[in-house]
């Protein structure tokens, strides 16, 4: 069973990051929620999440994919920690999958991951402008070798949907999203 860890950060899109965790969860896939601190996460809309465990407590651990929700100030949270930076240097030295959505790409980039990659993220100022990318794209999603990036809150679902077919395969990707009962 793949295992995933979603970092979350106060301040962190509580849409996207219920999305992720909900539908990779139906994917049966082991998620791992950690907060960078000890506290529940205080969501950017002020939902409170209460994470799995605290950061500290998995830092050593290896996943087969980490994935950052995006939001402000969460993704700035993300990318201000050092833990954060480490786990996806050692994620892309390991040839292992880094996902971010939103405002969250600027952590990849922050970490060194997005250079010469095509990505997409949230369209503001604050986040494309700060890309040092080949190629930014308004794409919904997209995928650069293991590197998955996603526009934003209203694209949760294809991103998430997106990291299942990576896992476990398109067949458990068609399961998830028929149950879903989307619009085609």
């Amino acid at each position: 069973m793949p295992k995933v860890l979603v970092p979350l950060a106060q301040g962190c899109e509580e849409m996207e990051a219920v999305t992720i965790i909900d539908l990779l969860r139906r994917a049966e896939i082991e998620v791992v929620t950690a907060s960078l601190t000890d506290t529940p996460v205080t969501a950017s809309r002020g939902t409170v999440l209460i994470a799995d465990t605290a950061l500290d407590a998995v830092v050593d651990q290896a996943f087969d994919m980490i994935v950052l929700p995006g939001g402000l100030p969460g993704a700035t949270h993300l990318q201000e920690d050092d833990r954060i930076r480490d786990l996806l240097q050692r994620q892309q030295s390991e040839d292992r999958y880094s996902a971010a959505i939103c405002a969250a790409p600027r952590v990849l980039a922050a970490a060194g991951l997005l250079e010469g990659k095509t990505a997409t993220a949230y369209p503001g100022a604050l986040v494309a402008d700060d890309l040092p990318l080949t190629r930014l794209t308004d794409a919904p999603v997209e995928v650069d070798g293991k590197i998955v990036t996603g526009r934003g809150p209203g694209t949760a679902m294809d991103f998430a949907l997106q990291l299942i077919e990576i896992l476990q395969g398109r067949s458990k990707r068609d399961s998830v999203e028929r149950d879903l009962v989307r619009a085609p």
